[in-house]
């Protein structure tokens, strides 16, 4: 089975968030279950230096006139992956992050740069590669979305499977109308059975109406994207994908080439469930790194981008409450203004308690879930997460939000399901401080009998989210299309 995975980032060559993590494992472990996986990736320079041994397949022009080429090769950071990277200068080749300027603004031709990733998708399922064609185009959210319009309008559809994946829906890729005939789509297009969406045009609907199959990153989200509290205002959509068996849920995996304490290079002293002294060396290690007091408290680490939807309001009001109970806090992540103020003056108050690094370290990142006791993902609304089974892998207990990929990882410490041999971390309901603070509550009472916290603390680090069950699960959805 020939598979294009099609997305605008990947692990270790370029991220800014999951996404990357998502594209960087899943064609790994699809190969590894048989299957026949090309990436296409937009030329952005991380890329386009990560390709090697690039030779040009074809040049081909944009909807819009601009030239492209297409390069292929093999992405010497992911084991030799083979990829395809789109070459166009004007487009990719700028300062910032690869959706924003350096001031943060979003790039004003975004619509063309992705579209071009999609338009390149259609054209390798139509043949643009006279060396190989796929059978499957998977797409990944907004960026490339617009694969699954342009190969709905092709004048000669060609015989491919079409699969897109949600990662998060509050993200649609919106432009304005007046961009339709420019990015090279029909008038029937810009319609609410197609790409509209208030007026404007909506990359992500590209993906949930055209797709011949929508998943989503958790099975919770896939449920709840159908409401109108997360739907987005596209829950109805949703709701027709899923009652026609066309919407579904794939949990993410952890990929354990990278997140393994037992032989991670990035942390302190490595360790695994059989053997947690180390565990105890890299949390004596983080607390000096940050500045940290050594107490005996537990130890809380978020690696996050700091905003509303990632539950940062709730922490910042039970900050105090925190350090007054003898705990501490590691925060790795940047975002919102106001929630890295109050954050900085939290440490500023308590620097025996308190570190934040703004900004994002991959290495730091793995210290923290290392050196940490209690891994935080507060979240008001959550696809999957990748930050708790990071937590769960590295023994740093899981505190989260029933919501998402969140509530279908990890497992409460409830008297009963400690009694059962279930617990793997803490959660709670209600997005309110109240109900985080009893969560809490359940960590320092738990972490005050460390022989029950090691127990716990093992069967965390038992459980099992691997790309190879996500990867066997795709395989049977690319046969159930008929790839």
């Amino acid at each position: 089975m020939r598979i294009l995975q099609v997305s605008a980032e990947i692990f270790p060559l370029l991220k800014t968030g999951g996404l990357a993590d998502v594209a960087g494992a899943l064609p790994g472990a699809l190969a590894r279950a048989g299957a026949e996986v090309r990436v296409l990736l937009p030329g952005f320079p991380a890329l386009r230096e990560g390709l090697g041994d690039a030779a040009t397949v074809a040049e081909f022009h944009a909807p819009w006139g601009e030239p492209a080429r297409l390069l292929f090769g093999h992405l010497a950071a992911l084991g030799g992956q083979p990829a395809y990277v789109v070459e166009a200068p004007a487009l990719y080749e700028r300062p910032g992050n690869p959706y924003q300027d350096e001031r943060g603004h979003p790039y004003a031709d975004n619509h063309r740069r992705f579209a071009l990733l999609g338009f390149a998708a259609a054209r390798l399922a139509e043949g643009l590669d006279p060396w190989w064609t796929p059978g499957v185009v998977h797409s990944h959210d907004w960026h490339a979305a617009l694969v699954n319009a342009y190969l709905a309008f092709s004048p000669h559809r060609p015989p491919v499977r079409t699969v897109y994946t949600v990662h998060n829906l509050a993200y649609q890729g919106l432009c304005g109308a007046q961009h339709l005939h420019e990015l090279g789509l029909p008038g029937q297009a810009f319609a609410v059975e197609g790409l509209e969406f208030h007026g404007q045009l909506s990359f992500m609907k590209a993906g949930l109406f055209y797709a011949d199959h929508v998943t989503t990153v958790s099975p919770t989200y896939a449920h709840e994207i159908q409401t109108p509290q997360q739907g987005c205002g596209l829950q109805g959509l949703l709701r027709r994908r899923a009652a026609g068996g066309s919407l579904s849920g794939i949990l993410n995996g952890v990929d354990q080439r990278v997140w393994n304490p037992a032989a991670d290079p990035l942390i302190a002293r490595r360790f695994d469930a059989a053997k947690l002294a180390g565990k105890a060396h890299c949390r004596t290690a983080l607390q000096k790194e940050m500045g940290l007091e050594q107490r005996p408290g537990p130890l809380f680490g978020m690696v996050s981008r700091l905003a509303e939807q990632k539950g940062l309001p709730l922490l910042v009001a039970l900050l105090p409450e925190l350090v007054a109970r003898g705990g501490q806090l590691v925060t790795l992540g940047s975002g919102d203004a106001g929630i890295e103020a109050a954050l900085r003056e939290a440490a500023a108050a308590h620097p025996e308690a308190v570190a934040i690094r703004v900004g994002y370290d991959e290495a730091l990142a793995h210290r923290i879930f290392a050196g940490s006791d209690v891994t935080l993902v507060p979240s008001l609304y959550e696809p999957c997460g990748l930050t708790q089974l990071y937590g769960l892998r590295y023994g740093s207990l899981p505190l989260v939000r029933r919501v998402g990929g969140l509530a279908d990882t990890v497992v409460d410490c409830t008297l009963e399901d400690l009694v059962e041999q279930k617990s793997t971390g803490f959660v709670f309901d209600a997005f309110d401080a109240g109900d985080m603070r009893r969560a809490l509550r359940r960590a320092f009472a738990l972490f005050a009998r460390q022989a029950d916290w090691k127990a716990v603390q093992r069967r965390a680090m038992a459980q099992h989210f691997g790309w190879d069950d996500a990867a066997e699960q795709y395989l049977a959805l690319y046969r159930s299309l008929g790839a």
